[in-house]
């Protein structure tokens, strides 16, 4: 049936109510649906965003560790910087100024860069700006004068400050100042390590900056080293100072020629490796390698072409007092010199093992270049010239050549004849005595203070010459030419080489009289032939320049080749020659070429005349002397000898009077290389009386009490009669003394009162037939106060010799002789021999023979002595006195 409409809506709202209804249930599923992709979305936003958040946290944070790692990264690098900057720049090369002092490096140690300034880097640690000078380059400042002349001043006192004292040697060049900005310097000029150098001179400065890089690359480099510095290193000396030259410019760019130009840029190539260093302002000067730039400006504008782009700081200026001070410093010291080296420093490993057969070769000291500089005496040079003014070292250095012979060569092969014309007693070291009885075995005389007896000088003259004549004649006999040759013919011979150092040796030749004519004839003799027969001369003094007598004679100054000159000698050198002028102490200049500036060779002489350490060595050679080496000759000019310590006397008392020898008077010693007393031999002849006149009673009174020692320790008791008389008080004392000495059976003693008693009683033994069974000695003290018995002793003057009669007188005065002999016509034979005290030359003419009286001029405690039948002229001698 069909469907009713009822039905039909019915199963249409059904219908529609299921299709609703899966439509519901279908949104009700989307809605749930989106709800969870909501809910997932909302998730996931939420989740992302977590993820975001922690994402950036972690980005800042890692960017935080990097910016951290950054700043320490820079941090550390300033401070490896700020590290490396202080071992660069040590001590005095950056230490602040309120804090500054030097602080010298060794010798062989390269120089340390120095600061200017402050390198600004963010970073908490001070990183000096560094400018490498000495031993590396040059230094050109550009900019602001001002602060540029601050630089120049650090530069100069930090280099200064890290060298030993006078090792930088400064030249400043600055013709718009004039001086000006160096004048904190000025106190290094006093010890030639400032010159200053005015307007117009900077030519002769450049050029002489290239001679001396060319003088260090042709004689200290010579090809071996590439630098001073690489030299230093090498051998642990550095040989020659730093110069630093300041070249202050004006600005004006015509200011160098082309000629300066190319010498500037020579220096700024080669001048570094030489120890020239430039540091220019006010010059245009190209950028090149070695040379550091510096921009001068105020704050962080500065710039070191060193350090790039990077800001600098400049530091402010060395305090002026600071500068002075450092400088005086310096100055002082270097004046004072550097400290010697030892005299073991000298010494050789193996002592006495040289040989002198063809000369004498020992180190002096050492030299700037490290080597020891040796001195040779030999055929050439074969002597030498030591000049130096007083304080400079001269006695020291003659201590050192002696030290270094002395341990090398033994005794037998090397001699020292050692004299002194200075009041001192520089070689009473080398002889033996009272507290220390070593000497040195080489040393056969030592004579002090001998600047009143230049006799003396004379007598070793004169035995230099008879050795050299001695040498001669054996050199013939075994026809040789030269001492080596002699020595290999004579190999038993004593030929040892003779070095004789006179000191002070102006004196000998003082003035114009006999004793320095004769002297000066030997000198040229000696120094003529004595180089062959193995004699030397070795002549110092503290200036030789007024030496008339010396310099008169060119042929004699020419065998003098070797030169030794001590700081500010003078002429010793030749006369262009002024390089002992800025010696120091210590130093001196060798030259073996007689003075010539090539020849010259500076040696740093040790110390040597420290009396312990030489003691130490004498001692030691002294030991090994051979044991039959007698001490040597010392002569004192300023002691009195003694009659007992002569060995004349010790001789005379051994001979007996029964051997027919006639008895012989000593008088005093004489002034010679032998210890050799006065003697005056009282034979049976005409005239055999003595006479000794002037007025000084002791010496008088010495000279007749050493005559009747003498004489009576050759006479055995009753061998000789024995008569004093004593006419002068003050002789009385010396009168008592005899009656001590001469026999008391035989003697007989007689004042004024009993003098006549005794010259007649004279006068007739003299007139008797035959002499005397014995000698008879009259020993008269004043007999020219004889008077009206003048005549008694005239006979016994004139006859008395031939009986055995003598007489020994003492007048006190020549005229007054005269008039005891007859008066001035009146014959002077009758005494045969005198020694004259205060007489004067002039005085004696009547005594002496020839028509020009003997050159005497009375001294202290000193007698002219002449005997007419041994002496062609008289000689000083020295009265014994008192034992």
């Amino acid at each position: 049936m069909p469907e009713s409409p009822t039905r039909r809506v019915i199963e249409a709202r059904a219908a529609l109510s299921h299709a609703l209804g899966v439509a519901e249930a279908e949104l009700q599923e989307a809605r749930s649906r989106h709800l969870s992709a909501a809910n997932r979305r909302d998730r996931m936003l939420a989740a992302a965003q977590r993820q975001k958040v922690t994402l950036s946290a972690q980005r800042d944070k890692r960017l935080h560790e990097i910016d951290q790692g950054r700043r320490d990264d820079r941090a550390a690098l300033a401070a490896a910087l700020a590290d490396a900057a202080r071992r660069a720049a040590p001590g005095a090369a950056a230490s602040p100024w309120d804090r500054w002092h030097p602080s010298p490096a060794l010798p062989a140690a390269a120089a340390p860069q120095v600061r200017v300034g402050r390198v600004q880097v963010p970073a908490d640690d001070d990183v000096p700006a560094l400018v490498a000078l000495l031993d590396r380059g040059h230094v050109v400042i550009r900019g602001d004068d001002g602060r540029g002349d601050v630089v120049v001043a650090a530069l100069l006192l930090r280099s200064l400050g890290t060298a030993r004292p006078g090792a930088v040697h400064l030249t400043g060049y600055d013709p718009e100042h004039l001086g000006g900005g160096l004048a904190g310097f000025a106190a290094l000029a006093t010890a030639g390590l400032l010159t200053l150098v005015g307007p117009g001179e900077l030519t002769a400065l450049l050029d002489g900056l290239v001679d001396h890089v060319r003088r260090i690359n042709e004689t200290v480099l010579a090809g071996e080293h590439a630098s001073l510095r690489a030299l230093a290193a090498a051998t642990g000396r550095r040989p020659e100072p730093w110069r630093v030259a300041v070249l202050l410019g004006s600005g004006h760019a015509d200011e160098l020629s082309r000629h300066d130009r190319g010498q500037l840029d020579r220096l700024l190539r080669t001048g570094a490796a030489c120890g020239v260093h430039l540091i220019v302002r006010g010059l245009t000067v190209a950028d090149r390698a070695g040379v550091e730039v510096i921009e001068a400006a105020d704050g962080d504008r500065a710039r070191l072409s060193s350090a790039g782009d990077l800001p600098v700081r400049l530091d402010e200026g060395p305090p002026l007092p600071t500068i002075t001070t450092t400088c005086r410093a310096i100055a002082d010291e270097v004046a004072e010199g550097p400290a010697p080296l030892a005299l073991s420093s000298l010494l050789p490993d193996a002592e006495w093992t040289a040989t002198s057969a063809a000369g004498l070769v020992a180190p002096l000291g050492d030299s700037p270049l490290g080597p020891p500089v040796l001195v040779k005496l030999s055929d050439y040079p074969p002597h030498a010239l030591i000049a130096g003014p007083s304080g400079t070292g001269k006695t020291n250095l003659i201590y050192a050549w002696m030290g270094a012979l002395a341990t090398r060569y033994s005794p037998g092969e090397l001699a020292f004849y050692l004299l002194d014309f200075k009041e001192g007693v520089s070689f009473a070291r080398f002889a033996p005595g009272r507290r220390d009885p070593s000497w040195l075995p080489h040393v056969r005389l030592v004579g002090l203070n001998v600047n009143t007896d230049r006799e003396f000088g004379l007598a070793l003259l004169r035995f230099l010459g008879a050795e050299l004549r001695r040498r001669a004649d054996a050199a013939k006999q075994h026809e040789v030419t030269n001492l080596a040759e002699l020595r290999a013919e004579d190999p038993q011979g004593s030929w040892p080489r003779i070095v004789a150092v006179v000191d002070e040796f102006q004196v000998l030749l003082a003035g114009r009289d006999a004793v320095a004519a004769e002297a000066v004839d030997l000198l040229e003799d000696l120094a003529r032939r004595g180089r062959s027969q193995g004699i030397h001369l070795v002549l110092a003094s503290q200036d030789v320049s007024g030496i008339e007598a010396l310099w008169g004679r060119p042929a004699l100054v020419a065998q003098f080749s070797l030169r030794i000159a001590l700081p500010r000698a003078r002429r010793v050198l030749a006369e262009a020659n002024t390089a002992a002028e800025g010696l120091p102490r210590y130093h001196a200049v060798v030259n073996a070429d007689s003075g010539a500036p090539e020849a010259n060779r500076v040696v740093r002489v040790p110390a040597a005349g420290d009396r312990d350490g030489w003691n130490a060595l004498q001692h030691r050679l002294w030991r090994r002397r051979p044991p039959d080496l007698p001490p040597p000759r010392l002569f004192d000019g300023d002691a009195v000898p003694r009659l007992a310590a002569s060995p004349d006397f010790a001789a005379l008392a051994s001979v007996p009077a029964e051997t027919g020898a006639a008895p012989v008077a000593l008088l005093g010693e004489t002034i010679d290389v032998a210890a050799r007393s006065a003697r005056m031999t009282l034979r049976r002849a005409p005239g055999r009386n003595l006479a000794v006149l002037g007025t000084r009673v002791d010496e008088a009174c010495a000279v007749l009490a050493a005559a009747a020692r003498s004489l009576a320790a050759q006479m055995p008791p009753g061998a000789a009669r024995w008569s004093v008389a004593c006419l002068d008080p003050d002789a009385s004392a010396a009168v008592e003394e005899l009656k001590g000495v001469l026999p008391h059976g035989d003697t007989g003693f007689y004042h004024a009162a009993d003098v006549a008693w005794l010259l007649e009683d004279a006068a007739q033994e003299a007139s008797a037939g035959e002499p005397a069974a014995r000698p008879h000695f009259l020993l008269i003290y004043a007999a020219d106060a004889a008077g009206g018995d003048s005549a008694a002793l005239r006979r016994v003057l004139r006859q008395g010799p031939e009986r055995r009669v003598h007489v020994l007188g003492w007048w006190r005065g020549a005229a007054l002789l005269r008039e005891t002999l007859g008066g001035p016509s009146s014959r002077t034979d009758p005494i045969g021999a005198w020694v004259a005290l205060d007489a004067h030359g002039s005085e004696l003419n009547a005594y002496y023979p020839g028509a020009r009286p003997p050159v005497w001029y009375p001294r202290p405690w000193r007698g002219l002595f002449f005997d007419r039948s041994v002496h062609r002229g008289a000689e000083v001698i020295i009265p014994y006195g008192p034992s």
